[in-house]
């Protein structure tokens, strides 16, 4: 075994914020991220039952951390429930300032979990959202079927059909909404679900109703079980950071639930890293944020590259110090870098 192959942590990783790193060893994630026991050759049956417990950690996680700051203030929530194109139930929730008034810039929020995990409806994705709406623009929590449920599997499009459904919703409720320009923003997987989204508006003649992209820590590639030798050329950070809060080989099971049919290892729509710079021309603005210690970072550089060479107005972003997600996930441990992040999505919203 090389010194590359050895297991990352973010305890012996010198890179890393240490007010992240203690926030992290408080809930018992400064060690190496746990790999998977099995790989995706493995049987359905057990493929479920390991993404069922990494759906239940997740969401204990995110429904125990701290996550109250000081200036945080109340904003005036509203819910609708919507119907999907294959006759499920959608929960939009609208999030928004009560002294907002006029017209206002929208942010249409698609939360993270791989497509695979977690509640739309955590205290995590909710303040997310609280904290956009006190920033001054409304936002729009999208609600779409994971994956994975208890009820059983909802795997590629599922998931993208029901966030094209909250974006048409949301476009056609503007003026009720008091919303003006529209920008389309999630993390993670929500970040694929971000970009797909626009994809699929662009293909069917929809794009006009997206004036903005902000992908954070896009989960794109579907490529964590790649050969290490082709992750190292093409993608590194799926190396150099794997084990950094993140593990590629639980990441690939995740992959193995949203996205079943082989053919759909290199759909844009699926996994947007493959989408062609002739897919990307014409596209609205976007932002790609990305963060040092993620095993994601290089998905989401590349993407950016891509996009600059489409000639779409793109603008590139690194989080140093930070693991995946950390700017929503431990906002009160790094108060700084989560209000740089809310800030720099509501003034992309504005000046789109």
């Amino acid at each position: 075994m090389t010194i590359t192959d050895q297991p990352r942590s973010p305890q012996t990783d010198d890179r890393i914020d240490p007010r992240l790193l203690a926030a992290l060893a408080a809930v018992g994630l400064d060690g190496p991220a746990a790999p998977a026991p099995f790989g995706r050759d493995a049987g359905d049956d057990d493929v479920d039952a390991f993404v069922a417990g990494i759906d239940e950690g997740f969401n204990a996680l995110y429904d125990a951390l701290p996550i109250d700051l000081p200036d945080d203030v109340a904003v005036e929530t509203t819910a609708e429930t919507i119907t999907g194109v294959d006759g499920n139930e959608l929960t939009v929730r609208v999030y928004r300032r009560a002294d907002l008034t006029g017209e206002a810039p929208a942010v249409m929020y698609i939360h993270g979990g791989g497509m695979t995990i977690l509640r739309t409806d955590t205290p995590v994705h909710n303040r997310w959202c609280e904290a956009l709406a006190a920033a001054g623009v409304v936002a729009v929590q999208a609600d779409f079927r994971n994956a994975w449920s208890a009820s059983g599997r909802s795997p590629f499009p599922a998931g993208l059909d029901d966030c094209a459904t909250c974006l048409d919703w949301t476009h056609d409720h503007r003026d009720d909404l008091g919303i003006g320009k529209l920008v389309v923003q999630g993390e993670s997987g929500g970040g694929n679900l971000t970009l797909a989204t626009t994809l699929k508006a662009a293909r069917e003649d929809r794009i006009d109703r997206i004036d903005g992209v902000y992908a954070s820590v896009p989960y794109i590639s579907g490529g964590y079980g790649w050969s290490a030798e082709r992750r190292r050329a093409e993608l590194p950070s799926l190396v150099d950071n794997d084990g950094l809060f993140l593990d590629c080989t639980m990441l690939d099971l995740m992959v193995a639930v949203y996205q079943p049919a082989a053919d759909d290892a290199e759909n844009p729509l699926c996994w947007p890293y493959f989408a062609t710079v002739d897919e990307l021309r014409g596209l609205p603005p976007h932002v790609i944020s990305v963060n040092e210690l993620d095993p994601l970072r290089d998905e989401g550089i590349a993407y950016y590259r891509k996009l600059l060479a489409a000639g779409v107005e793109v603008t590139g972003r690194m989080n140093l110090g930070i693991v995946h997600g950390a700017e929503l996930i431990f906002r009160q441990a790094i108060p700084d870098v989560h209000r740089a992040a809310i800030a720099d999505i509501a003034s992309f919203a504005r000046r789109c």
